[in-house]
């Protein structure tokens, strides 16, 4: 009897070792996932902000109105850069696009690529995939996307600047070639290591980033001009 009741109380333990072992394995698969974003994640983040109507009567403290000069000084040099290529771009015009990006929607997205190299990593591919589909939403199709490569810290000043501005353009490239997107919408920069998302910790994952910025809603625009 005392056999049995042995053999039972081992079952047990080795019934929940199991489930405990499950439950671990499950949580480390979603931890791995997180990194993937989804195509709603990458709606929400590059919507053109909604502004308020400003006639007549209104609720709350006003938005300051863009200064027009500013706007089209802005759009022109948009139409300047879209069709050029990312080493084209002078060290003044990729700190004006830096400028610019600041205050319109954009994500982070952490894409990994093999090892010293501008492909993109297979367990990347459906974050890139994600973006594909975003853009091409009937939400942001016909808009104007920075595409801006970073790096981490590692290497020397030219190493990461070529590195960044290829691994731009192999986005550019998949986002063109998979997702039929024009690809004047598509203005890709590179910074090197020059804007690290974590100054604290210069070697990080979450620095070796990509992030997309909406420049221009073509569709907004053309509201706002009515």
């Amino acid at each position: 009897m005392a056999h049995f009741s042995a053999m039972r109380t081992l079952t047990a333990i080795a019934s929940v070792a199991a489930f405990g072992a499950a439950v671990s394995l499950g949580a480390g698969t979603a931890r791995a996932q997180d990194k993937n974003v989804t195509e709603d994640q990458i709606l929400r983040a590059l919507a053109p902000e909604k502004k308020p109507l400003t006639r007549g009567l209104s609720v709350g403290p006003q938005q300051a109105t863009a200064d027009p000069a500013a706007a089209a000084a802005e759009g022109k040099f948009v139409q300047k850069i879209r069709g050029r290529s990312t080493r084209s771009l002078s060290a003044t015009e990729r700190e004006e696009i830096a400028a610019i990006v600041k205050d319109k929607p954009k994500i982070d997205l952490e894409i990994n690529f093999d090892y010293n190299s501008a492909d993109i990593s297979a367990k990347s591919l459906p974050s890139v995939q994600a973006l594909g589909r975003a853009l091409t939403s009937n939400d942001l199709k016909g808009s104007v996307f920075v595409v801006a490569g970073h790096t981490d810290a590692a290497g020397s000043e030219g190493y990461n600047q070529d590195l960044s501005e290829r691994r731009a353009d192999s986005i550019k490239r998949y986002l063109v070639d998979k997702y039929g997107i024009n690809g004047t919408d598509l203005v890709t920069v590179g910074y090197g290591k020059g804007k690290l998302k974590d100054p604290s910790q210069p070697l990080a994952e979450v620095n070796r980033r990509v992030q997309v910025v909406n420049m221009e809603n073509k569709a907004t625009a053309a509201n706002a001009s009515k």
